[in-house]
């Protein structure tokens, strides 16, 4: 006896056709997958850091510090820990440079992050 003449009911609740979206559990803005949240903050983070690391250091002689350190802290604590070792120019530039940046790249992944969280619990209000 075959089993298509048995008439067995579909047993999953969409009786076969695609199951609604909840607009709760799904974000048009930012992937749901944590990791994959987290690589496009820290992406826009470091290119944001970036950014604001070139615009200060071109701002800096005429712009007050303050300033530059509301919008480019990893400048200003980079001042502070850049190592002061007897090496060459270049190996110190370069890690001034390393932690300018990550400053940055952490200082907007904050701000990118919270505007995410909060766009997300805007959106399921």
């Amino acid at each position: 006896m075959p089993l298509e003449c048995l008439e067995f009911g579909n047993i999953f609740t969409q009786e076969g056709q695609q199951a609604a979206q909840n607009p709760l559990l799904e974000s048009r803005v930012m992937p749901q997958r944590r990791l994959l949240r987290y690589l496009l903050l820290g992406a826009l983070g470091l290119i944001a850091g970036v950014a604001a690391l070139a615009f200060a250091i071109a701002i800096e002689p005429k712009v007050s510090a303050v300033l530059i350190a509301l919008f480019s802290p990893g400048l200003k604590l980079a001042e502070l820990m850049a190592p002061e070792t007897h090496k060459s120019i270049a190996w110190t530039f370069s890690w001034f440079l390393r932690i300018a940046i990550a400053g940055n790249a952490v200082f907007y992944f904050a701000i990118f992050g919270l505007l995410a969280y909060l766009a997300d619990r805007r959106r399921s209000n």
